[in-house]
Parts: C-alpha cells; sequence; structure tokens
C-alpha cells in the first residue's frame, strides 16, 4: 500500500484525517497542530510536541498501571513492572503509530522528509503527544478510552508470556525492519487430551523456518517460537533486539 506523501501544512483536512484516525474530534485544534509538529519544524522548542510528548507519556503510564492492577489481581509487583515497561515501550508506542498511520500526519523539518518510514523514536513520541493532547482537550475518560483501545490486545499478548515480555511483536517489528517481511506460525504438531493440549509450533520469515517450541497454548508457543526465532536471528540481548526494531 503506497504512503501519503509527507505532510508540508496541517491544513483542516489533513487535522480532520488525523482525527479520524485516531477516533476523537478535537475541540481545539490548536493543541492538536502542536502535537503533530516536530521541533525539527516548530520556530521553538516549546512551539513542537515534545512538552505534550511529556505529559502523554505520564498519562499513558498511568492508564497502564492501573489497568494492570486491576486486570490481574493476582500477579505481583513484579511482574506488573515487567509488563508495563513493554507496553509503554518506544518499540510499543512506535508500532501503535504506524498501525493507525499517525506518522502519515506529522509536521517534520526538511531533514526528515525522506519519504521512509519515520525513526521509531519520533513514532514513539508523537503516540505520547497525542495522549497528551487529547487529555488536555477531552479529559482523562476520552484518553483511558483510547488508550485500551488502541493497547488491549498487547496487553494481553505480554501478559500470557511467561516473560513478560511480547516476543512475536518484537520479532515481527524486527522482521520488517530488517527483511520487508511478517513472520508466519506454523503449529507442527499437538499432543494431549482436549482439556490440556500441548502445541508445537515454528515461525517461519518469507522461506527461513526457525527451531520450533512447545506450549500449553497456541499463544504461549508462538511466543516461545518467536523467542526461538530471535535468538538464531543473533541480535544478541532482548533489549539489543527491542532496540533494533524500534530504531
Amino acid at each position: 500500500m503506497s504512503r501519503r506523501p509527507p505532510v508540508i501544512e496541517l491544513t483542516d483536512e489533513v487535522l480532520a484525517a488525523c482525527e479520524s484516525a485516531l477516533g476523537y474530534r478535537f475541540n481545539c485544534r490548536r493543541i492538536l497542530r502542536q502535537a503533530l509538529t516536530h521541533a525539527s519544524i516548530s520556530r521553538t522548542r516549546l512551539e513542537s510536541n515534545e512538552r505534550l510528548e511529556f505529559l502523554g507519556d505520564a498519562i499513558l503510564g498511568g492508564i497502564v498501571c492501573e489497568e494492570l492492577f486491576q486486570r490481574y489481581p493476582e500477579s505481583p509487583e513484579g511482574e506488573l513492572t515487567r509488563i508495563k515497561s513493554v507496553i509503554v515501550s518506544r518499540v510499543t508506542c512506535a508500532h501503535i503509530t504506524h498501525r493507525l498511520r499517525l506518522d502519515e500526519f506529522l509536521l517534520l523539518g526538511k531533514g526528515l522528509l525522506s519519504g521512509g518510514r519515520i525513526p521509531g523514536s519520533i513514532a514513539a513520541a508523537v503516540f505520547e503527544a497525542l495522549i497528551g493532547a487529547m487529555y488536555l482537550d477531552g479529559g482523562r475518560d476520552v484518553v483511558r478510552d483510547f488508550v485500551l483501545r488502541c493497547l488491549d490486545d498487547q496487553i494481553t499478548q505480554v501478559a500470557e508470556s511467561a516473560t513478560g515480555v511480547n516476543h512475536k511483536s518484537v520479532l515481527q517489528q524486527l522482521a520488517q525492519k530488517s527483511f520487508g517481511e511478517t513472520p508466519v506460525y506454523h503449529v507442527l504438531d499437538e499432543k494431549g487430551p482436549d482439556h490440556s493440549k500441548c502445541f508445537q509450533v515454528a515461525a517461519s520469515i518469507g522461506t527461513r523456518m526457525y527451531p520450533a517450541a512447545w506450549g500449553p497454548s497456541k499463544k504461549e508457543a508462538e511466543q516461545r517460537a518467536a523467542n526461538n526465532a530471535l535468538d538464531q536471528l543473533e541480535v544478541g540481548s532482548l533489549p539489543q533486539a527491542i532496540n533494533q526494531a524500534a530504531d
């Protein structure tokens, strides 16, 4: 699918398209313009989206923490912290930006208008800036609904991972960045009675199949298979893989 040309002006048409992507109509479009204005093109840093990014980062963390606390009453603090660190990470925020195509509405300086995908750090920042803008314009309930709508599946996937890390998400980001491919998961075998099955799953990227893994559910087996693929890709530590996927 072809991407739109770079935004050179935040017209009412551009802002309306952004509102449609967000599922929210701003009462004050001035704050939406600021959220979409990168420091590379603003007259001063105070007129860029950096302050809104700062606010949005804090609001995002608070909403996710509250949701995890309520959703997983039996999980200890350490486990909730691990889940939260993935959900509010640069990788996840950038992924949401690209999924909603919010980067297509971002006003950037000429040096960043290369026609390709913007860096992960900038993509993550615009997501947080828009959260800050929506909070100021519509209040906490509006933002909470938006954040959970964007991240609900991610929260479930990360929570179901035994390590608290969504290896599938990391592998997908890395595969798309490095190979232009999306990983595919193959169920190779299953054992046990219907009420207690185990599944063997392998991940493939293009024509290459990676070592399979067993799990007590298809989702868990897929997470373990993704982890095996990351090991085979020799990206080093998991934090390194996350950073490579985001950059």
